[in-house]
């Protein structure tokens, strides 16, 4: 059987989430949460309302979420005017550079095998693929 491109990205997810899973939770997250500090991390000062928009997220669960982010020290959440505004603590901002850092481990891992110029060629091809998918990727855009 010939293995199908959706099969081949669900292995990746898999992985990713294997292996980034027990170091957020050395740091008290869950990999459910990873997105919501890294979009927080990359928009500060954004609204529960973006943030949940952004991240195609159900409203309750992003609420219920960020609720737990503040609990725990992760994110302040200030009202200012009819809306909660996000920003990351320090301790936040800790999580979000050793997230980043996850990232970089993984693809090092992952990739390893390849030369760069096979590595560029690779996201090449994906950037190809997500654009004619229409994919929008919110947590990894540019400020």
């Amino acid at each position: 059987m010939t293995e199908t491109f959706s099969y081949r990205c669900i292995t990746f997810y898999r992985s990713f989430v294997a292996y980034t899973s027990h170091r957020l939770q050395e740091l008290g997250l869950s990999f459910g949460v990873l997105f919501l500090l890294v979009y927080v991390g990359k928009h500060p000062d954004c609204t529960q309302g973006e943030l949940t928009q952004a991240l195609e997220l159900d409203w309750g669960y992003c609420q219920r979420s960020v609720v737990k982010l503040v609990e725990d020290g992760f994110l302040l959440r200030e009202r200012k005017g009819r809306a909660y505004h996000l920003d990351l603590s320090e301790k936040g901002r800790e999580a979000f550079e050793l997230s980043h850092q996850f990232f970089s481990d993984w693809d090092e891992q992952v990739l390893g095998a390849l030369g760069e110029e096979e590595r560029e060629q690779l996201f090449v091809l994906l950037d190809k693929v997500k654009t004619k998918e229409g994919i929008s990727d919110p947590c990894t855009r540019p400020f």
